[in-house]
């Protein structure tokens, strides 16, 4: 093998993990935001069982502009 396609070969690989790396920490960051959004939701869902809570019972009637 010649030192010229070795260090082709070489160059390939380094830019190959250094894509890697990126996209692993991309990753990282995605799999926060869906945590912290996971989080957000919950709390929203809550937060809306609260008020449904709160609410009068739906009646039978049909609204006035029916």
């Amino acid at each position: 093998m010649t030192t010229d396609r070795l260090d082709r070969l070489e160059a390939h690989i380094a830019e190959q993990q250094r894509v890697i790396d990126d996209l692993s920490e991309a990753l990282a960051l995605q799999q926060k935001d869906i945590e912290r959004l996971r989080a957000r939701l919950m709390q929203s869902d809550d937060r809306i069982a609260e008020l449904e809570a709160g609410l009068a019972p739906a009646s039978g009637e049909k609204p006035p502009h029916y």
